[in-house]
Formats: structure tokens, C-alpha cells, sequence
């Protein structure tokens, strides 16, 4: 006590038993004349499964008294792919700030103690799907202590880690165990920002990981009101979030088209003011003003082709470290969260996507740098989405199908409408 730190699993216990609202179990031992009790409860709500309610008394606990806990050296492997399992392993806390860090073993030093001070909210160990989480009921933690372990082979599977919970003037502690899954809505429940344990993206965390939340409420709350296949859910996901963009699209699929039509006037301007950019600004924005149209369209009209991609980056995260998806099968697939072993669904996505593309160039001014492109995108992301998760493939190659009437349709409209030739510019400024 004081400046004396005793070890607790080095000292014999008296342990007792009582069945209440919770199941209830009590370790009781005197240490330098000090009563110790430890209280652990464990709820009988399943809706609290994995949790543990523990609290600390040190009867006449000298000021400034410190309960240290160590925290789990590793997490065992789970997954029939140790290796990726273990470079998942990390150690996540909260500030009382309300930022979330995470540091990977692999980043921990064995002959340097990591120190983060207080306050904490909370800590975890973690690997790909499992958390081990150290939460404060009331004070929170003063201190987090890391330190890495001399490594056995190329991934760091262990550290040395502990927590500092100041005690009570009453002489208690008390804090919450959880040991269990990553599950989204169980985190959610308990929570102090902890189903953001595991944060996405590194420095783009703050972009994806408000998206990655959405999705997930998204595709959990469809899964519940649907009861459907996680697979098929994608499917309607992919659908709905297509026709929710679709006025966007629509609107900057015609404003690329409409400045298809007036590039050979901006041309003639740019020709015929060459000599003089002054002017040549002015009779742009003259031509743009008639159309109804400003400097600022073109980049307008592409945002809305850049909605999806926050969505498409938090899937790609949501797929790799989410446990709801993990063991679910779909048609052939065995596992969405697993690349597709038979490479349908990338294959699928890459072909959608070169037909739309092919559809989107369809009565479109000859451009080769564009037709490159059409050929080029859906090849190279084809490549790269091949070792992706199975269920993302599908997700993007649905995507890409519900676009394919839109395309088709405005292709349609643009191959009635005729191009501003270059000739009327002189017949309407004379």
C-alpha cells in the first residue's frame, strides 16, 4: 500500500458465491492489516453478454493508492489465416479527449516503456475480430503503460502492458471487463466511442470512419427489417444507394454533355481571342452565362461521381475487420469476407463496368485519351479487386448494373441532340 505494490495474485483468497440480480463472485484477503475485497458481477442481461462489472475495496486505503492491472500479454489466433490475425493485434485506448488511438505490437519497443498519461476512458487489447476492453465506470484511468517483447520470429505476437486506476477516497475502484466480439451493435450498446476500437483508414481515419458507422447501421438495420442473406442485403444496399444518386447523376451526366456540345464555340474563342486572354475570358463567360452554365460546372457536374467512393472506401474497411460478415455464405460464395476463390464476383464487377463505360461513350465526340480509359479502368481494377473481400466485389458490381440503364438512357439523349457548331459563333456576334 502507499509506495508498496503488492502483487493480489500472489496472496491467498477467500472466495464466496451469491446468485443475485447478477451472478456474483467475491475474493477477500487482508494485506498489512488492509481488508481487500474484489467484486466480480456478471449480468444475466444477454444483451451484456462478455461483460463483467468489477469493483475494488481497500478498507482505509492510504491517499494516493494506485490499482495496477496488467493487460492480456496477446490474443490467441481465431482465424484459419493466423498471420493476418496477428498483425491485427493492437492495443486501443480513449482519451478523456475523445480521441481514439492504436498502436500495433509491431509498433511497441521491447527495450523502451511506452507512456501514455491520463485520463483514459478505456483500453483494449485486439486482434482481426476480438477485444479484450478495460472501461472506467466513474474515475477514469491515470496511466497506460506499453512495452514490446523480444520478438520470435518476423510479427510481434506479445507486449507487456498495464493500466493505473487511482483509488477512491472510499477506499474502491470499480470498472467494466469486456472480453468478446467486435460486434458493431454490442460495442455501439456499451458505448464511450468503443466500437471505434478499431479505427479505419490511418490518416484518413476521419473521412471513412463517419461513413463506415452509416454503412454499418445501414446494412444492419436492412438486415433486421429484411431478414435476409447479408449477400442479398449488399444487393439492395448497392441498388438503393444507385437510385438515391441517381437525380445527382442525372444532372452531371447532362452537364457534361452540354459542355461536349459547347466545346467547339469555347474553342473558336480560344482561337479566335488568342492574342488577347482578357477577352477571350470575357466571350467564355459570356457563352457560359447563356447556357446557364459557370467556370465552376464541369467540376460540379463531377462530384456527384465522387459520392459513392466514401461508401465504396468504408466497405473496403468494413469488409476486412467487421465480424458480422465473417462466416457468412452467398450462392458459391462461402465467405463474403473473403476474397472469391473462383474470382466470379471481381470478374463480374470489371466486365459491368467496362459495359457501362462502352454504353456512357456511345454518341460521344471521338476522344482516344477517353476510349484508353474504357478500356483501361475496368482491367486495372479488375486486377486490383481480385484478392479484395468477395462481398465488396459484389457490392460494386451491382453498383455498376443499376447504373447501366442510366447510362443507356442518356446516351440515347445525347445522340438526338446536335453539337453547337463552331460557325454559329460568327452569326451570333455579328
Amino acid at each position: 500500500m502507499g509506495r508498496d505494490t503488492v502483487a493480489l495474485d500472489t496472496i491467498p483468497l477467500r472466495v464466496t458465491y451469491a446468485p443475485l440480480a447478477a451472478q456474483v463472485v467475491t475474493y477477500a484477503t487482508d494485506i498489512v492489516g488492509h481488508a481487500v475485497r474484489l467484486m466480480y458481477a456478471f449480468p444475466l442481461d444477454t444483451a451484456d453478454s462478455y461483460l463483467v462489472h468489477v469493483s475494488t475495496n481497500v478498507a482505509n486505503a492510504p491517499p494516493g493508492s494506485m490499482l495496477l492491472v496488467e493487460l492480456p500479454q496477446t490474443l490467441l489466433p481465431s482465424q484459419a489465416d493466423t498471420v493476418d490475425d496477428l498483425n491485427h493485434l493492437a492495443v486501443s485506448y480513449r482519451s478523456s479527449r475523445g480521441e481514439v488511438n492504436s498502436v500495433s505490437f509491431s509498433k511497441l519497443d521491447s527495450a523502451e516503456v511506452r507512456a501514455e498519461p491520463g485520463p483514459i476512458n478505456w483500453a483494449a487489447i485486439r486482434n482481426k475480430y476480438f477485444l479484450v476492453a478495460y472501461r472506467a465506470s466513474k474515475i477514469p484511468f491515470s496511466a497506460l503503460r506499453l512495452q514490446g517483447v523480444p520478438r520470435k520470429g518476423k510479427i510481434a505476437e506479445e507486449m507487456h502492458g498495464s493500466i493505473a486506476m487511482p483509488v477512491g477516497v472510499d477506499g474502491t475502484v470499480a470498472f467494466d471487463i469486456y472480453a468478446g466480439p467486435q460486434n458493431f451493435e454490442r460495442l455501439q450498446h456499451l458505448g464511450g466511442d468503443l466500437d471505434q476500437v478499431n479505427p479505419y483508414a490511418g490518416f484518413l481515419h476521419g473521412v471513412v470512419q463517419p461513413f463506415a458507422t452509416m454503412v454499418m447501421k445501414a446494412l444492419l438495420w436492412m438486415k433486421r427489417t429484411t431478414q435476409l442473406n447479408y449477400g442479398w442485403v449488399l444487393v439492395l444496399f448497392g441498388v438503393i444507394v444507385r437510385l438515391i444518386l441517381w437525380p445527382l447523376n442525372q444532372g452531371a451526366m447532362r452537364t457534361s454533355m452540354k459542355m461536349q456540345r459547347l466545346q467547339p464555340e469555347l474553342q473558336a474563342l480560344q482561337k479566335k481571342y488568342s492574342d488577347d486572354p482578357k477577352k477571350q475570358q470575357e466571350a467564355i463567360m459570356k457563352v457560359y452565362k447563356e447556357h446557364g452554365m459557370s467556370p465552376l460546372s464541369p467540376l460540379m457536374g463531377c462530384l456527384p461521381m465522387l459520392l459513392p467512393m466514401p461508401v465504396l472506401f468504408a466497405l473496403y474497411y468494413v469488409f476486412q475487420n467487421t465480424i458480422e460478415f465473417r462466416g457468412v455464405s452467398f450462392l458459391w460464395l462461402s465467405d463474403i469476407s473473403l476474397r472469391d476463390p473462383y474470382y466470379i464476383t471481381p470478374l463480374l464487377m470489371g466486365v459491368s463496368m467496362f459495359v457501362m463505360s462502352w454504353i456512357g461513350m456511345r454518341n460521344s465526340p471521338p476522344n482516344p485519351q477517353a476510349k484508353m480509359m474504357s478500356y483501361m479502368m475496368p482491367v486495372m481494377l479488375t486486377v486490383l479487386f481480385l484478392n479484395f473481400a468477395s462481398g465488396l466485389n459484389l457490392y460494386y458490381a451491382v453498383q455498376n448494373i443499376a447504373a447501366i440503364p442510366q447510362q443507356w438512357l442518356l446516351a440515347r439523349e445525347r445522340g438526338k441532340q446536335a453539337p453547337i457548331s463552331s460557325g454559329s459563333l460568327d452569326k451570333r456576334r455579328t
